[in-house]
């Protein structure tokens, strides 16, 4: 049997969250001796884990169940191969394949509470060291882990985000139709590094007609933004939405921003691709990766840059039907079934030996 680390299912959806259950639903369809190992009454994604064979661990709850109870319970079961997509794994236990998708809480440490911060920089170390394999999710990522935890590359594997079928375009391609909404839509949670500070300031001062729609909101451990000064008018602040209300959204902005000083990967772009929405984004770390020649760059440091990139992408029509044109063949790009086959034979490789 293959056991997967279950605890990203007692955690709400973010990016790390969606890839696990992403890779693990595709996963599932391509093994049937795969068992989701979980603390005991503590699941909250039970849409997600409804076609997973869940086995209940007693013994607590977060990290205490993940380091303590988790590891027990494998060597009394002769430690067998651990799969963790999650951020964290634990520490001690070497018979196991793990994910880490980027060190933005070590380049942005802002972005972080302390308690986040000095939790991740003491066990990082050893579970990277202990594992077998590592997961992450660009190449960008790869250098940036190897480079300051001193790891070869090659025990590092990179598994693409993809984007579920939902997200899809809803509407016909004609631009001056979708442009009729008027707003423009940036998605990502409010931690410093995701730069909506850096956004909305530009866009306060860029005079567009447009308006701006943000959706998401803190995590628990991103140290929080103030945006109370951000004109109402001009700037609406929407929250957490669901899958099919986030895809009604998608297809009608006008266009998508991404203004992220550091992305390991970056879902919300392809996101929107997928949904046929022209997008304008930050040139830096993974995102020339990913998105490749299919959105508009701008420098996130520089508020000109932003403001003048801005305008172009909301005056120019023909530009926005290219961008959706490149969008929706960029996104095909990746897929969560073909990641999940990367993965399937890391398990083969290493169950082996």
């Amino acid at each position: 049997m293959i056991y997967v680390n279950g605890r990203f299912l007692t955690q709400k959806l973010t990016g790390v969250q969606r890839f696990a259950s992403e890779i693990s639903s595709a996963l599932v369809k391509l093994r049937d001796d795969i068992i989701f190992l979980v603390p005991e009454d503590n699941i909250i994604s039970h849409d997600i884990s409804s076609d997973f064979k869940l086995e209940v661990v007693k013994g607590g709850r977060g990290h205490f169940w993940e380091q303590i109870t988790l590891p027990l319970y494998l060597r009394r079961a002769n430690s067998p191969l651990l799969i963790s997509f999650g951020n964290t794994a634990p520490i001690r236990y070497k018979n196991q394949i793990v994910t880490h998708h980027d060190i933005s809480y070590i380049r942005y440490p802002k972005s972080y509470s302390l308690k986040f911060r000095l939790l991740y920089k003491m066990v990082t170390p050893f579970i990277l060291n202990n594992s077998k394999a590592i997961l992450t999710v660009s190449d960008f990522s790869k250098k940036e882990i190897a480079s300051h935890y001193h790891i070869p590359e090659s025990k590092i594997n990179v598994i693409y985000n993809a984007v579920s079928e939902i997200f899809s375009p809803k509407l016909s391609h004609n631009n001056l139709e979708r442009g009729q909404s008027n707003f423009a839509l940036a998605v990502s949670s409010h931690n410093y590094h995701k730069n909506f500070h850096g956004l909305i300031d530009a866009f306060m001062t860029s005079e567009l007609k447009t308006k701006l729609k943000i959706i998401g909101s803190n995590a628990l451990s991103f140290n929080s933004i103030d945006f109370s000064k951000a004109d109402k008018e001009k700037i609406e602040f929407i929250g957490r939405v669901s899958d099919e209300e986030l895809v009604e959204l998608y297809n009608q902005a006008k266009f998508f921003v991404f203004p992220s000083f550091y992305e390991g990967f970056g879902i919300p772009p392809l996101e929107a691709q997928a949904c046929g929405c022209p997008v304008l984004s930050s040139d830096q770390a993974s995102m020339p990766e990913v998105l490749n020649n299919s959105v508009m760059y701008f420098n996130p440091f520089s508020k000109e840059d932003i403001v003048q990139s801005l305008k172009r992408i909301d005056d120019d029509s023909d530009i926005r039907k290219s961008l959706s044109e490149l969008g929706l063949i960029n996104s095909s790009r990746y897929s969560w079934y073909s990641s999940a086959l990367k993965v399937n034979d890391l398990i083969k490789y290493h169950h082996a030996k």
